[in-house]
């Protein structure tokens, strides 16, 4: 089984590549907002009771997947490196699929600010994310974020995960997913 994991910062195009990638490989698309537009229906997004739900969920779904046939999933993140928590519940998806025996491909897009407050209004992120849909709050959001995580990993680090870094403000999501399909062989 193959086991992608797409992370980087809010609007930085997880989804979208990862949409270029399951029309490429055929892999099954988790994107991270399946799950939270889900719990955001009935709790608030931070609390505990949506935290908790949001993981139960998820990995209930990440289980069945691995005692499937599914041969790829591709499952989209925002990874706060100046967390351990955030390292350690990567490693938790990854141990999921463990009797699979797993290739995993970690890839971390990463992309201007300015060209992440564009992409934040696209009609293929609101179409899929009601919770971006005021504007203006996803915008204020996205720009806390900015300054509170560190959704860019620094050079050797993690590498024992050999994580591809894309900078992808200036590459179509198809290019992208072809750089992936290129370097882990899919």
């Amino acid at each position: 089984m193959n086991l992608i994991i797409i992370c980087g910062p809010p609007a930085s195009g997880k989804m979208t590549v990862g949409q270029a990638l399951q029309e490429v490989t055929g892999y099954k698309l988790f994107h991270n907002h399946l799950s939270l537009e889900l719990v955001n229906q009935f709790f608030d997004f931070g609390t505990t009771h949506f935290s908790h739900l949001d993981k139960k969920l998820r990995f209930a779904i990440f289980e069945e997947i691995a005692k499937s046939e599914i041969t790829g999933l591709i499952f989209t993140i925002v990874w706060d490196f100046n967390e351990k928590d955030d390292e350690d519940y990567i490693d938790q998806v990854v141990q999921v699929f463990k009797n699979r025996n797993p290739k995993v491909g970690i890839v971390e897009l990463n992309c201007d600010l300015e060209e992440r407050l564009k992409r934040n209004k696209t009609e293929n992120r609101l179409k899929h994310k009601p919770s971006k849909r005021d504007i203006d709050f996803s915008t204020k959001l996205l720009l806390t974020e900015h300054k509170l995580y560190r959704t860019t990993s620094e050079e050797g680090e993690f590498l024992e995960k050999k994580i591809l870094k894309i900078n992808n403000t200036h590459k179509s999501a198809k290019k992208v997913a072809e750089m992936i399909v290129s370097h882990y062989s899919l």
